[in-house]
């Protein structure tokens, strides 16, 4: 399995190619997605589907580009439908453009996408939906904006509850093997077993 990171869209989101060599799935979309396309072009990569960690603009703004140039269901996580119509999801907020509009197929569990197995961990609290991504065969979570290295998500965009983003963590995340890389929206990777020694938000603060 290998990953690949692009930076994307005007805030910097971590946009990842996950693939297994033959098949890809592409996570959060944060701007132009020509980089992605290139890539996938050029390891003669089969894009099966997009996957949205939480409905944030900035995990979004790459999306429509790309379910159109190759013609591939973008998922969802149906726990975020409430701010789904909101600044938050569609732009606007802090003056940023709109979000073309994509095709959304919601999920609420796990589900098949091409040779995939995704395993959704439900991640809420920096949005009322928010989920991560487990691939455990390849020892990966996909955390979107709930995990980041020594931080963790904000919370003071609507629906965003810190006290549920705690107990995310702690009762989904923190259950993971230590060795479990993190791939976060942003900055950064790092792993559970490091953010849950040394993350001053909710780690227990162990000296290296």
């Amino acid at each position: 399995m290998r990953i690949t990171t692009f930076s994307l869209g005007p805030l910097g989101t971590n946009s990842y190619v996950f693939d297994n060599g033959s098949e890809a799935l592409a996570i959060d979309v944060g701007g132009d997605p020509a980089p992605m396309v290139e890539f996938l072009e050029q390891n003669g990569l089969k894009l099966a589907a997009i996957l949205i960690t939480h409905m944030h603009f900035d995990h979004l703004y790459g999306v429509a580009a790309l379910q159109k140039a190759l013609n591939v269901p973008a998922y969802v996580p149906a726990g975020d439908e409430p701010i789904s119509r909101t600044e938050a999801s569609l732009g606007g907020i802090w003056g940023m453009p709109p979000v073309p509009g994509f095709k959304e197929t919601p999920f609420t569990g796990d589900f098949t996408a091409g040779s995939f197995s995704v395993h959704v961990l439900q991640t809420p609290g920096h949005t009322p939906g928010g989920v991560s991504f487990h691939f455990p065969e390849a020892g990966v979570v996909f955390t979107g904006d709930s995990l980041f290295y020594r931080s963790i998500g904000r919370t003071d965009f609507p629906m965003g509850d810190h006290q549920t983003l705690l107990q995310s963590v702690h009762s989904k995340l923190f259950t993971l093997p230590d060795e479990t890389v993190v791939y976060p929206g942003h900055g950064p990777e790092s792993s559970i077993g490091d953010e849950r020694r040394h993350n001053p938000f909710v780690g227990d603060f162990v000296p290296r």
